[in-house]
């Protein structure tokens, strides 16, 4: 039997299979049956920074404000939509999944400001949470902000982060960075144990009958795995912390190619919430016969053994990929 057992954040995992934040932690029943399923690891969906920042409004609005200073400020906080449950009752639900698997079970804070509201962080870790995952999620749409201030911007909140708790910290970042690898270094010196690549961006449509701008959830596919596997196969080796792939891990090919280019797990969501919890062993089972198949004892064998460090022609890697992909082409009328 193949061994898939694999570390992450200091933490020992079954496999490298984790659930990634998403609707399918909302329910303790949902992550029993992802645990019964092989799961190896599961992050909770997020706890944004404008829900703890409402909170906090509503209670100096009954403590020390009138009814019209209150009603102003929250017209500056957006709808947190099905992600509306509180702080408080966040941390409660840190506390019952704990009690209900075995799995680690990794907190989720999602924000891009250093404050008051980062305090979370040490409540998770008080509820027993395993980890702490911090989402960096921000469109910098004003042209006054520099690329150098919002970038330090980030590096601040992850090292006040890492000094309100003790357990392994992972950021989850953009990968619209002006220079991606110097940034994740800069975030592993700050603290950060794990990097997890890449957070997607969901874009807005237009409506076109009803004239609004309106929320569009598009699915990931396998296409979008490419990108923070070429990162990770780069920078493997190069940055002292763990990686973690996600979006675009679909099947267990994705799985081992993440393996290879140098992460440490693979997180999913959209797989699982189209194709059910059963995907779970099904991806499992795919991973075990084709390290049988090709002779490798393990994860911790093939970890690495394609990144930029260990393949003969790392250039592929780089900027040559660009020019033989531009050359291939053929237009034939």
């Amino acid at each position: 039997m193949t061994d898939l057992t694999t570390r992450y954040l200091g933490l020992n995992l079954k496999n490298p299979l984790v659930a990634s934040a998403s609707p399918l932690s909302e329910r303790v029943e949902t992550v029993k049956q992802m645990e019964q399923a092989g799961i190896g690891a599961v992050v909770m969906y997020s706890l944004f920074e404008e829900q703890i920042i409402h909170e906090s409004l509503e209670l100096d609005h009954y403590l020390n404000y009138g009814s019209e200073s209150y009603a102003e400020a929250l017209t500056y906080l957006p709808d947190s939509g099905r992600y509306s449950l509180g702080p408080e009752k966040y941390v409660d639900h840190v506390k019952r999944l704990k009690d209900a698997v075995s799995i680690p079970v990794i907190g989720s804070l999602n924000g891009v400001s250093s404050g008051g509201w980062i305090q979370y962080a040490k409540r998770i870790e008080e509820a027993g949470a395993d980890a702490l995952e911090l989402n960096i999620y921000y469109l910098p749409f004003d042209p006054a902000i520099t690329s150098t201030g919002l970038e330090e911007n980030y590096i601040q909140l992850v090292k006040d982060v890492r000094r309100e708790i003790k357990i392994p910290l992972a950021v989850k970042v953009s990968p619209f960075l002006t220079g991606v690898a110097n940034v994740l270094k800069q975030f592993a010196e700050a603290g950060a144990d794990g990097l997890v690549l890449f957070n997607r961006f969901y874009q807005p449509d237009i409506d076109l009958e009803k004239m609004e701008v309106t929320p569009s959830l598009v699915l990931s596919t396998s296409i979008e795995l490419r990108m923070p596997l070429r990162w990770i196969a780069l920078l493997y080796g190069q940055i002292k912390a763990d990686f973690a792939i996600t979006s675009g891990v679909h099947t267990s090919e994705d799985v081992l190619k993440s393996m290879m280019a140098g992460a440490s797990v693979t997180m999913m969501a959209s797989e699982l919430l189209k194709g059910g919890i059963k995907r779970i062993p099904e991806i499992l089972s795919g991973m075990q016969m084709w390290m049988e198949t090709n002779e490798y004892e393990s994860v911790a064998q093939m970890k690495g053994s394609m990144s930029a460090q260990a393949v003969r022609q790392p250039g592929s890697l780089r900027r040559s990929n660009y020019i033989k992909v531009l050359n291939s082409f053929r237009y034939l009328p």
